[in-house]
């Protein structure tokens, strides 16, 4: 993908401007990150940061030329959002909904997957592959972006995804739920060497560095797909 089709499929997402972003955080509307101009505090700005603050969204300071890039040349007025294609979801009532159709639990783990492509792509194998969901980390990884939605070719309204703020004290949780961890990395089992009875939680790491060092000791087995 070129630069230009890139900035294209970013600008799909976002809400520019003071008044705009305002309402859409106002309203409820799912938003992943809200981006404010490096020292820009002026006027409603620091209004608009607390109110994305109480509901949870994340903050990020760019700098006014990346801001500028971003929003394509339009008049941002300091800030800008990006909106979640899609509704999060609760990581219970994917629990819940393997429960009504009396299948036990398998749900994958995106440990800083960065590429929105690679995002969506996971979406629609879970999809394909029947898992009950898709855990995202708030922070340092893609988020429900346009181009996400796009490459799961419409499976991103049929898995549910759930954005939490810390992986490994969310594993420690479905741990205390009865799930067994499993980490995808090349140094571990086979893949069909390994029994997956119960619950199943597969860990797929980021494209550069895998799966980060404190997920992984909190895997319970490592499972690799040989090549």
């Amino acid at each position: 993908m070129n630069p230009s089709e890139k900035d294209r499929e970013e600008e799909q997402d976002l809400i520019i401007g003071r008044n705009a972003v305002l309402e859409a955080v106002r309203s409820g509307r799912e938003i992943d990150t809200l981006f404010v101009a490096k020292g820009d505090r002026s006027g409603s700005i620091g209004m608009i940061i607390g109110k994305a603050a109480e509901n949870g969204i994340v903050v990020k300071d760019v700098d006014r030329r990346k801001l500028d890039a971003m929003c394509g040349g339009a008049n941002h007025q300091g800030i800008a959002a990006r909106a979640a294609a899609h509704k999060y979801a609760d990581i219970q009532d994917m629990l819940a909904a393997a429960e009504e159709k009396n299948e036990q639990p398998f749900l994958i783990i995106c440990d800083e997957i960065e590429d929105p492509h690679n995002l969506g792509a996971i979406i629609r194998s879970a999809d394909a592959c029947g898992a009950h969901g898709v855990i995202i980390p708030k922070r340092r990884g893609v988020s429900l972006t346009y181009a996400v939605s796009k490459v799961s070719a419409g499976a991103v309204e049929y898995v549910p995804v759930a954005r939490v703020s810390n992986l490994a004290s969310t594993i420690d949780d479905l741990k205390k739920e009865g799930f067994w961890i499993y980490g995808a990395d090349m140094d571990g089992t086979p893949w069909d060497k390994q029994d997956y009875s119960g619950k199943v939680a597969l860990v797929i790491g980021s494209e550069g560095r895998g799966i980060s060092r404190l997920v992984k000791e909190k895997c319970d087995f490592i499972v690799s797909l040989p090549m």
